[in-house]
């Protein structure tokens, strides 16, 4: 009787273990969904700069792209 007393005293209606149970999940996901934002971001900062440079967002990796497609057309012909 004295468990029900206490679920409706408190303002989540959890006891006080089950709060704890709670606060320790909630902390772990949260700490990993942060853990793969952080790396998430990092892995876009690499691939293309929030905050482009003097020649703007120019990727000198498809520089050799048009050679290489006209090369393959033709072997292709």
């Amino acid at each position: 009787m004295a468990s029900d007393l206490d679920r409706r005293t408190t303002i989540s209606g959890l006891t006080e273990g089950e709060a704890k149970e709670f606060h320790r999940i909630f902390m772990s996901s949260f700490i990993g969904f942060t853990i793969v934002a952080i790396i998430a971001h990092i892995l876009v900062w690499q691939w293309r700069p929030w905050l482009p440079g003097v020649h703007g967002y120019a990727t000198s990796w498809l520089d050799g792209a048009t050679p290489l497609a006209h090369h393959l057309i033709t072997y292709l012909a």
